[in-house]
């Protein structure tokens, strides 16, 4: 009988375990690292303006004695599942003016398909989750109410947000996208490997440092760092990385850069990883490797903590991300929630007071100590509770330290339809193919340059 090595007995572990629901930006995703990337929603008929507000109805919502019911599209599965589950329960038995009815409708591109499908149908939910990668498309095509009036109706201040968080989902001063699974990159190590290795217990400050590192946590049946697909965000992480090599994907006005010497860098030192070497692995899932020990590191979203610390057979530690040759580099990344355009005013007031509770100080509390995303308001942050579990729990911390440090993605990625994927893809080719950047992003840059045009066209008509 084939000798069975201590990698293949890991991975049957893992297997056995179950898929763990803790992808890159936290919504359940496909994580085979050759599949086809999911389909872009078909785009709908532009309109010539975003959705105008309606003004909010004078009266709250279930003021004349009834309940206003709404229905709210959710994205997550497993434990994210759960706290996103936790959330509707908790609000509907705060409170009788709003009942949420709660459907789940699968990853964040399985909720944009649908979500693209509902607008088709003219049977829309009247709130959804909508990623960091999707939001934009449905702003763009006018079916994403303003929130600004609504906001003020039920006393939601802009500024009691996390101002990076928030201003993402600002397009011409005004609100479309409000801030609640929210994440960013860290690095995630195995502190019993690094103990073994005879490293620091901390984060490698930069990749040099990690390249001398790496040798010694590299060992049989086990890898010093894992890469994920393209289908498991590669590219969200690949963003923070390309910075660190003094590249970028685009400029904001979408010109594409990811073929310029920054990005050639930043790709030959994903290369190198895995052909030169040959420490990293780009597995079918990063973070059950991790958990089981088949990597000793790697990159992964914060909504993956608090499932990593359930799960880990090790003491897991967290740190910034490492510095590049151009310095650091970190992105933000998640879900926020949106309104859907045409909605009557009672529903549009009994929305926002489901948002509002969703995204208020106390529940993002406790949505971020049951998930690991951050907190989304500051005062939450500040707050006596967050900053006693944030002493208890040290790798919670981390996310908020770095927060500050982080930026907006590229344009390329998170406003060009399809964006995310094609440079990822462009990404398995070099980590898994061996492919030479230079050649890969000379042919991703023609895919999103193409990819664009849409947007391009849609943005001169609505935003001018």
């Amino acid at each position: 009988m084939a000798k069975v090595t201590r990698r293949q007995f890991l991975r049957g572990v893992a297997a056995g375990a179950g898929a763990l629901t803790l992808a890159a930006c936290g919504g359940a995703a496909t994580t085979s690292p050759t599949a086809e990337p999911t389909a872009a929603p078909a785009t709908a008929a532009p309109t010539t303006a975003p959705a105008t507000a309606v003004p909010p109805a004078t009266m709250p919502p279930g003021s004349m004695g009834s309940t206003v019911e709404i229905t709210y599209w959710g994205s997550f599965s497993g434990v994210l599942g759960e706290a996103e589950k936790a959330t509707v329960e908790a609000f509907n038995n705060s409170q009788k003016d709003v009942k949420v009815n709660y459907q789940f409708q699968g990853n964040y591109e399985e909720t944009a398909q649908k979500l693209t499908a509902a607008i088709q149908a003219r049977q829309t939910p009247d709130v959804s989750l909508l990623s960091d990668v999707w939001w934009f498309s449905f702003y763009i095509n006018g079916h994403l109410q303003p929130l600004d009036d609504l906001m003020a109706a039920e006393g939601v201040k802009r500024e009691a947000y996390v101002d990076v968080l928030l201003n993402e989902g600002i397009r011409k001063n005004t609100v479309y996208w409000i801030p609640f699974a929210r994440s960013t990159p860290l690095f995630y190590y195995n502190k019993q490997a690094w103990q073994e290795a005879g490293l620091e217990d901390r984060a490698p400050k930069t990749w040099d440092e990690f390249i001398e590192w790496a040798p010694k946590l590299n060992k049989e049946g086990r890898s010093a760092f894992a890469h994920p697909s393209a289908a498991s965000y590669i590219a969200w992480l690949f963003q923070c990385v390309i910075w660190q090599f003094g590249g970028r994907y685009s400029d904001p006005d979408f010109t594409i850069r990811i073929h310029e010497e920054g990005g050639v860098r930043a790709g030959n030192f994903y290369r190198d990883t895995t052909q030169t070497y040959k420490w990293a692995t780009t597995p079918k899932d990063v973070t059950q490797d991790f958990v089981t020990g088949l990597t000793a590191s790697a990159m992964l979203s914060t909504a993956a903590l608090a499932g990593v610390e359930k799960n880990a057979q090790f003491p897991v530690g967290t740190g910034f991300l490492p510095e590049g040759p151009a310095g650091f580099g970190c992105c933000t990344g998640g879900a926020g929630m949106a309104i859907l355009a045409g909605l009557p005013a009672e529903k549009q007031r009994a929305a926002m007071k489901w948002i509002a509770f969703a995204t208020g100080e106390e529940w993002t509390i406790e949505w971020a100590q049951r998930t690991g995303y951050m907190p989304v308001r500051k005062a939450a942050v500040e707050s006596e509770r967050m900053q006693k579990y944030f002493a208890e729990r040290p790798n919670f911390r981390t996310a908020v330290e770095q927060l500050p440090k982080t930026r907006p993605q590229d344009a390329a990625r998170v406003y060009i339809r399809g964006g995310d994927q094609i440079i990822g893809k462009g990404l398995e080719r070099i980590t898994i193919n061996g492919e030479d950047p230079a050649k890969v992003w000379m042919d991703v840059k023609a895919q999103l340059e193409e990819a664009a045009k849409p947007t391009i066209e849609l943005l001169k008509t609505v935003e001018g």
